[in-house]
């Protein structure tokens, strides 16, 4: 009978809703964990029992604090996934970047279809590139790494009381690197279709007789694809440096 004053306190009610709205941030902007493809009946699920998992781990007495108070702290714990869930959607928007520069080079651009994981029409090859770096992310406990980040963050940064500093020289950095290690990723791919159309112009003005589009469009389709086999584990190794370098900056954040 003792454990119901004790879960019905204020101070313990004001701490559980602020670690719920915590796991909310994480689970509304982190890649993996926002996948479209997962019910939002479900994932409310998944952040309720990770806040009762957690709970033990948030020893906090914030004492009596006014509706406008309790806002700006749920505020500063949704700030707190989205800027932390914001470093790993740009590494995972530099693959998506060189996919679609691939689809573009290759004449895939309208070859788009439904990507049940952002939940919008993508090219195919940038698909295919975001799903296996998704796979990569696992293969690295990523999932595991995020949690361990948070269970860090409740000793770190106490409920309602996130204040991002460190974090802004990360965000200029990633977002310079941006356009460079995305296109970096795709040069392969565009300098062989460059170099195939400059054989295939030399081949139209020797032989006028020749059918580009019944010819040429499938072999720059066929090589581009063999040259993406050769080139993914090279594609990889860029993304693994960037989600770890990413990871430490919420590891610093936190």
């Amino acid at each position: 009978m003792e454990i119901v004053p004790y879960l019905t306190n204020d101070s313990n009610v004001i701490v559980f809703l602020l670690l719920l709205l915590r796991f909310s941030g994480v689970f509304a902007f982190f890649p993996f964990f926002d996948n479209q493809m997962i019910s939002p009946s479900i994932r409310g699920a998944m952040i309720f029992f990770m806040a009762v998992l957690f709970y033990p781990l948030a020893h906090y007495e914030l004492g009596q604090l006014s509706v406008i108070d309790l806002m700006i702290a749920g505020l500063f714990e949704l700030m707190m996934g989205f800027l932390a869930g914001l470093m790993l959607q740009i590494v995972f928007a530099m693959i998506s970047f060189s996919g679609e520069l691939m689809s573009f080079s290759m004449g895939l651009t309208m070859a788009s279809a439904y990507d049940p994981i952002s939940g919008s029409q993508r090219p195919i090859v940038g698909q295919l590139l975001s799903m296996l770096a998704l796979l990569v992310a696992l293969s690295l406990d990523f999932h595991h790494i995020v949690l361990q980040l948070i269970a860090h963050s409740l000793d770190s940064v106490p409920l309602g009381g996130f204040v991002s500093i460190g974090s802004v020289e990360y965000y200029i950095e990633a977002l310079g690197n941006f356009f460079v290690v995305g296109f970096s990723m795709a040069f392969p791919i565009l300098a062989i279709i460059l170099f195939s159309d400059i054989i295939f112009g030399m081949i139209m003005k020797t032989h006028p007789q020749f059918n580009l589009l019944a010819i040429g469009f499938p072999v720059k389709i066929a090589i581009a694809f063999v040259v993406l086999i050769i080139i993914l584990p090279s594609i990889y190794v860029h993304f693994r440096r960037e989600i770890e370098s990413a990871l430490f900056a919420i590891g610093e954040m936190f």
